[in-house]
């Protein structure tokens, strides 16, 4: 006869306590629950009895901070055994002295420094604030007493942000100093005489802590001391413009073009064929000084060149004209040559660069006669010619006004761009004609690289623009020592 199992019969053979048999499974996760608790206790009493308060700490400070990991009192009030989470402007102060963005902003309350300055997110840039604090005002700026200077309704790069204002408007470079970039950056000969050569940027627009020769410089004029300073070159910088924190190293800027060190070796200043050394590049009255000694040092040395013959004239008639001749004093001879040459250096010379106005050339009728030689001296009657080259006034010779900062409002590093061409961003020096052009590339051109993402370069406001005002900064009394900074204290 055939067994018979039902479902109860079957449910009676089921232990039902088997849940609470002990299994080596079982025992391993209650060891895990008691000691991981309790290796964290002891692991933070231990980093506790060395006073090392990382444990408590939301993540790593950032790199200038990361000395003070272990010192979370140094930032942060501690009040009934907590910590404040948020670290008060006093701790900030007591080492960093911030002075406030304008004095004319209108907004009450100025922002507390960790709201633009947040730590503990590793090892990053503090300085690196999130364009949100800077749109707290710039996108809906108000200012107070003075008119309104700048856009209004800036809220990132990308969002609001105008056209450089040395581009707006049709703004015209205020320089003085003629130069045409078309001509200069195509193949051009080296001076009167010399050979073709092509001129690239670095020639003559380099920083000024850049090293290494000039092609084309001329040593004497390197070494020569001018009587025009700073102010006669140079536009003075914009009294409003925030100075960086830190000095400059000298390559961010490019330096004023020097004649000495770009120009010299093309652009000569030959005033007489008697001499092969051009005069200073100084200004008119230096030049004029050094005229009238070169010409009576000369004439001191060759006497018999007071004995001038005129230079002969082409007649229409074919027959030559009766010679002329005449007999100066040292002074008359130096006096008609010192014109000559001033004619030649105010009338073309300089002014092909600079703009002169005022001075009255002299009379150099008389001046354009040859030395006679000493057999026709002795035959040509000799007459004393009656010179009156009374000196009259040097001309004045504009200042150059040369732009040191063409946005002086925001911080430029031509040497963190120097894996780029001058071209990729002054493209229009290749075709520029005129003076007054304005080089400086557009903002479009800047965000071509600047943009947000992680394939672009970084595009927030403190990358370009300054918030403190540390012509303001006061000196802060120091508060660590080596030894006890090392212990975690002070």
């Amino acid at each position: 006869m055939a067994r018979t199992r039902t479902t109860k019969k079957l449910a009676q053979r089921i232990d039902l306590n088997y849940f609470k048999r002990p299994t080596p499974y079982k025992r391993a996760k209650l060891w895990l629950c008691v000691l991981v608790p309790v290796l964290a206790l002891v692991w933070i009493a231990w980093r506790g009895f060395f006073h090392d308060s990382r444990v408590y700490s939301s993540g790593r400070m950032s790199e200038p901070h990361a000395v003070l990991e272990k010192q979370c009192a140094a930032c942060h009030v501690q009040k009934a055994g907590e910590y404040s989470a948020i670290a008060l402007d006093s701790a900030c102060l007591g080492c960093h002295d911030g002075p406030v963005h304008h004095e004319n902003q209108v907004k009450a309350q100025v922002p507390e420094c960790a709201v633009c300055h947040a730590e503990h997110r590793g090892r990053i840039s503090i300085s690196a604030a999130n364009n949100q604090a800077c749109a707290e005002c710039h996108g809906d700026l108000h200012v107070a007493g003075i008119v309104k200077r700048y856009a209004a309704h800036i809220k990132s790069l990308e969002d609001g942000h105008p056209e450089f204002a040395a581009l707006r408007g049709g703004a015209k470079d205020p320089g003085t100093i003629q130069l045409n970039h078309a001509i200069h950056m195509k193949p051009i000969r080296r001076g009167p005489n010399g050979p073709i050569v092509q001129l690239e940027c670095g020639d003559c627009h380099r920083a000024a802590a850049a090293n290494g020769p000039w092609p084309y410089a001329d040593a004497t004029y390197e070494a020569a001391s001018v009587a025009y300073k700073v102010e006669d070159e140079n536009l003075p910088l914009n009294q409003q413009t925030l100075p960086r924190r830190r000095g400059m190293a000298g390559r961010e800027y490019m330096a004023p073009v020097k004649f000495a060190n770009a120009c010299a070796a093309c652009h000569l200043l030959t005033f007489d064929k008697r001499f092969e050394e051009g005069v200073p590049h100084d200004k008119p009255e230096v030049v004029h000084s050094f005229l009238v000694k070169k010409f009576s040092e000369y004439i001191a040395a060759h006497p018999a060149a007071v004995h001038e013959i005129q230079e002969p004239e082409r007649g229409l008639t074919g027959e030559p004209p009766a010679p002329r001749a005449q007999l100066l004093t040292s002074a008359q001879w130096v006096k008609e040559r010192t014109a000559v040459a001033e004619e030649l250096l105010w009338g073309k010379t300089c002014r092909q660069c600079h703009a002169l106005t005022g001075g009255q050339l002299q009379d150099t009728t008389l001046g354009r006669w040859e030395a006679a030689s000493d057999q026709n001296a002795n035959h040509l009657p000799a007459t004393s010619a009656q010179l009156d080259l009374a000196e009259g006034p040097l001309p004045v010779i504009a200042p150059a006004q040369i732009t040191i900062r063409w946005l002086p409002h925001a911080k430029f590093d031509h040497d963190a761009h120097r894996s780029f061409t001058c071209t990729s961003c002054h493209a229009k020096a290749l075709s520029s004609t005129e003076t007054g052009d304005v080089l400086v590339p557009g903002i479009e051109n800047c965000k071509t690289c600047h943009a947000p993402g992680p394939e672009h370069a970084e595009s927030r406001c403190f990358e370009c623009h300054t918030y403190h005002d540390w012509s303001k900064r006061k000196e802060v009394n120091p508060t660590y020592t080596l030894p006890a900074l090392a212990k975690g204290g002070r």
